[in-house]
């Protein structure tokens, strides 16, 4: 379980990570050793996660999936070396909101857990080494979370929400919040919305019974909004994560206050609002290469039916929404300019969100709202860590998990960079990017 602490020193660390004020000069790599687990990665320019801050020509040891050391100059003797040939490496991408069901597994697979599996590898396709999937998985996914020692080596790392808490009754919502923290949920999680007026809100009281429940068992709870009142309520009321953008009003002073005083990140999943209407005709990133490296086709026959596209053009809920991105990206820039800790998330993995793609096309949406290349790049990687009470990731620094992407192009000038992933490592192991 989390306790709620270090989400509240998520503030602290992001201050650190912008202003440098954690930077030491590199180490210089020191000794050997001859197991065959010892593993030196080298000749690559590495951006550890921690501040604006390069290491050019740098080795990486490795030893059992852990990082040993960084530093310039020769791989130890004794050492399996594999150069990188001047790539870029930077920490695996983390997900603070995605949704794993096993619906984006080849159609030909149908064991479940084979389905879940094959949804982690997409995820780790497109370099995204780590994923909390805020609701509604299938059983089996928690036995893929709990298989192994942590290091997951062939696909994308799991935390898991468990069935959205959806209950009017508060007994009832309790009860169900209840039997999530007895499966051992990483997160608790709450839907407060009416879909543009369109349905009624979980009432308060339940969603106040549910908060009690994470409270009381040291469960952190995910709360999906829209609204900015919900959102300034819920932030009073408990909530460890704003699992949305604020996308009815402009945020001010008092929500930056609110925010900071809770000690709570924020998620924008700007993607999730364009999933809504970008189907009302076929969208141009159906031709991009990089969503076709691993685009379910099923998926991309579904939206472009010309009834389904006909749909979509004529709901006003997709008006609604996309006038809702413009809100939502411009409550983006100025919660990043005030210092509130942005987690990368982007709700990718409902029908017509695909996993894996849509995270760089979040990395977009975020360049579009101002943010520049370091700030997306720290928010999905190490503030997103922070925010989710991950340890053993989201930096490259010593004892902690190695994984790591390679891509071949620099991404702290252009975030478009993170399109040329070459290679993705969890815990030092190369997985297989189908």
């Amino acid at each position: 379980m989390h306790s709620s602490s270090p989400r509240k020193a998520a503030i602290t660390f992001l201050t650190a990570v912008v202003c440098g004020c954690n930077a030491e000069p590199p180490a210089t790599v020191q000794s050997g050793n001859s197991e065959e687990n010892f593993v030196a990665y080298a000749g690559a320019n590495v951006w550890d996660g921690t501040g604006p801050e390069v290491i050019e020509d740098a080795v990486i040891l490795v030893r059992d999936g852990r990082i040993v050391e960084i530093g310039g100059g020769n791989p130890p003797a004794g050492a399996r070396t594999i150069e990188l040939d001047g790539a870029w490496v930077v920490p695996g991408f983390i997900n603070a909101h995605g949704h794993v069901s096993g619906r984006w597994a080849p159609d030909e697979v149908q064991d479940p857990a084979a389905r879940v599996a094959a949804e982690l590898g997409l995820y780790s396709h497109y370099g995204i080494t780590t994923v909390l999937s805020l609701g509604d998985e299938p059983q089996e996914a928690f036995a893929l979370r709990h298989a192994g020692d942590g290091s997951v080596p062939e696909h994308a790392r799991l935390l898991l929400a468990g069935p959205v808490v959806a209950e009017r009754d508060p007994h009832a919502a309790a009860a169900q919040a209840a039997d999530n923290v007895a499966a051992q949920v990483d997160w608790l999680k709450l839907r407060v919305d009416d879909n543009l007026g369109t349905a009624e809100k979980m009432p308060w009281p339940a969603v106040e019974a549910v908060l009690a429940v994470g409270a009381e068992s040291d469960t952190p709870v995910a709360t999906h909004i829209f609204y900015y009142d919900d959102a300034m309520r819920l932030l009073k009321a408990g909530s460890g994560l704003i699992a949305h953008s604020v996308r009815d009003r402009r945020v001010d002073a008092a929500f930056v206050d609110a925010i900071k005083e809770a000690g709570v990140c924020y998620v924008p999943t700007l993607v999730r609002e364009v999933s809504t209407f970008v189907y009302a005709e076929r969208p141009a990133f159906f031709e991009d290469p990089f969503f076709l490296e691993a685009a379910k086709r099923s998926d991309m026959e579904r939206v472009t039916q010309p009834g389904y596209m006909a749909e979509v053009a004529a709901s006003p809920l997709a008006a609604g929404y996309r006038k809702a991105l413009g809100q939502a990206q411009e409550n983006l820039g100025i919660l990043q300019e005030a210092g509130v800790p942005i987690a990368f998330g982007t709700d990718s993995g409902p029908p017509g969100r695909f996993p894996g793609y849509f995270e760089h096309m979040e990395f977009e949406l975020m360049s579009e709202a101002g943010l520049d290349p370091v700030q997306i790049l720290l928010s999905a990687t190490s503030v997103a860590a922070s925010c989710l009470d991950l340890q053993d990731v989201g930096t490259l620094e010593k004892g902690k998990w190695a994984d790591f992407l390679v891509l071949e192009q620099n991404p702290l000038e252009n975030i478009a960079a993170t399109r040329s992933l070459r290679q993705v490592y969890i815990a030092g192991h190369r997985v297989p990017r189908t």
